[in-house]
């Protein structure tokens, strides 16, 4: 099989309403960069990424051109060389996650084709369901409290609140959506925006509600998210400190945070993503597999990520459901908060621009 063809799609996606986190603007819509390869036989495989530049520093333009140039060399790499093909990939774009994670999942895609199995089976097939959490953006008490419950009518059992701005004002909207919603699964991201004795002090005060605290520390202290994880009731998960295998393994080596949380889009795909989850198995840390806001194409293949592993032990992949005109026919099914895979191969998904 030979790919002739690489297309890149960029698609702007609006939510429905904007989405608050700490020390970011409010988002209102991303960009989804899909890639298309082409085979001889006339088959088609997809890929996905978005570009937030307050994430990986890229902005949409940078990651559209550097996704065509990856499609240039494309035809004349072969579909099942996979580690050759995206490490020459790799070194097009280096300093660019968002453009690889495209085109590594669209070989991904194509090896799931072409064996006929679906990829979650082709990456390892631990299991075939996960429970997500799904995420109450930053906002006041009540409102919060409203949006929790919204979600939890929707069947979801576990929420992941951000936080990070005040953390007084966390603990009681946290403490708030326990009350309303006792019988839930809370956790609470602070993306990087908590000191060490901040961090401590909203660890105590909420280890009864809490099943773990995400990134409470700057995602540069390392030696301060350290030492919230040391003296933490509950268990500290790595996000933004954890951006690629050397980071991970530096936290593993220092036993500085109980788990870490990976996103595609952010590392660069299937590839770097399955190093960063072998090096916390490990190292007997946690893996969460987590997304950013995204299209579902592409928490399509977060999830074949997540039900390939035994070490993931959290699923956070929420980030499609408030896009008003994502173009992504999904084949996974989301039933009461778990999201089931599909047996279609490969992504079990395409694209709908009609």
């Amino acid at each position: 099989m030979q790919i002739t063809r690489a297309e890149v799609i960029p698609v702007e996606l609006k939510l429905r309403q904007a989405v608050r986190m700490a020390h970011l603007p409010p988002i209102t819509a991303i960009t989804a960069i899909f890639v298309r390869l082409e085979t001889r036989g006339g088959e088609s495989a997809w890929g996905c990424s978005v570009a937030h530049p307050h994430l990986t520093g890229e902005g949409p333009e940078d990651v559209v051109r550097l996704c065509q140039e990856c499609a240039s060399a494309v035809p004349s790499l072969h579909p099942t060389n996979l580690e050759y093909s995206l490490s020459e990939l790799a070194r097009l774009v280096p300093g660019s996650p968002s453009a690889l994670c495209a085109f590594d999942i669209a070989f991904h895609d194509l090896l799931g084709f072409i064996s006929g199995m679906p990829l979650y089976r082709l990456l390892g097939g631990y299991r075939d369901r996960i429970q997500t959490s799904a995420t109450i953006p930053l906002a006041p008490v009540d409102e919060s409290v409203e949006l929790a419950r919204a979600r939890a009518r929707l069947g979801f059992r576990i929420l992941k609140i951000k936080g990070g701005v005040n953390p007084e004002q966390d603990v009681h909207r946290v403490r708030a959506i326990h009350r309303a919603l006792p019988g839930l699964t809370l956790r609470l991201d602070a993306d990087g925006g908590y000191t060490v004795e901040q961090a401590l002090d909203v660890a105590r005060a909420l280890k009864d509600h809490l099943e773990m605290l995400e990134q409470p520390t700057h995602p540069e202290d390392l030696q301060g998210l350290g030492q919230v994880t040391r003296h933490s009731p509950l268990p500290i998960l790595a996000d933004q400190s954890a951006a690629g295998p050397a980071s991970v393994l530096e936290l593993a080596s220092q036993h500085i945070a109980s788990g870490v949380s990976v996103k595609l889009a952010t590392c660069g795909g299937f590839r770097c993503a399955r190093q960063v989850d072998s090096i916390a198995r490990a190292a007997h840390m946690a893996t969460m597999v987590s997304c950013t806001i995204e299209p579902a194409l592409l928490i399509s293949a977060g999830l074949s990520l997540a039900l390939s592993s035994p070490n993931v032990r959290y699923g956070d992949l929420d980030g499609h459901l408030d896009l008003v005109n994502d173009p992504s026919i999904v084949g996974f099914k989301l039933v009461d908060g778990w999201l089931v895979a599909s047996e279609t191969p490969g992504l079990g998904g395409r694209l709908s621009l009609g």
